[in-house]
């Protein structure tokens, strides 16, 4: 008899915790127009995010493009110094 009473028991607060739970989660909706406000918040971010992620890919192919045509040309040019000029130095010397 008394298992019965403390299942009872037990049933009814998780009953009246749940349905109390329920009724604050319903007064947490703040409406369609902060819904709407959220979802730009979160397009511009993802949008910044992937504009940083294009920027930074864009830098690493730039420079390991620069790293391999200066391999390639030191392995073509042996005598080629380690720092070669710059278009504008050539031009002057002309």
């Amino acid at each position: 008899m008394r298992f019965y009473r403390l299942g009872t028991t037990i049933l009814s607060v998780s009953l009246a915790m749940g349905v109390s739970s329920g009724f604050a989660l319903a007064q947490n909706d703040s409406g369609a127009k902060q819904s709407m406000r959220d979802a730009g918040h979160e397009t511009k971010d993802a949008a910044r995010d992937t504009g940083h992620g294009v920027k930074q890919g864009t830098k690493k192919a730039y420079h390991k493009t620069k790293h391999g045509v200066k391999k390639v040309h030191r392995k073509m040019d042996p005598d080629t110094p380690r720092e070669t000029r710059t278009d504008r130095d050539r031009t002057t010397q002309q």
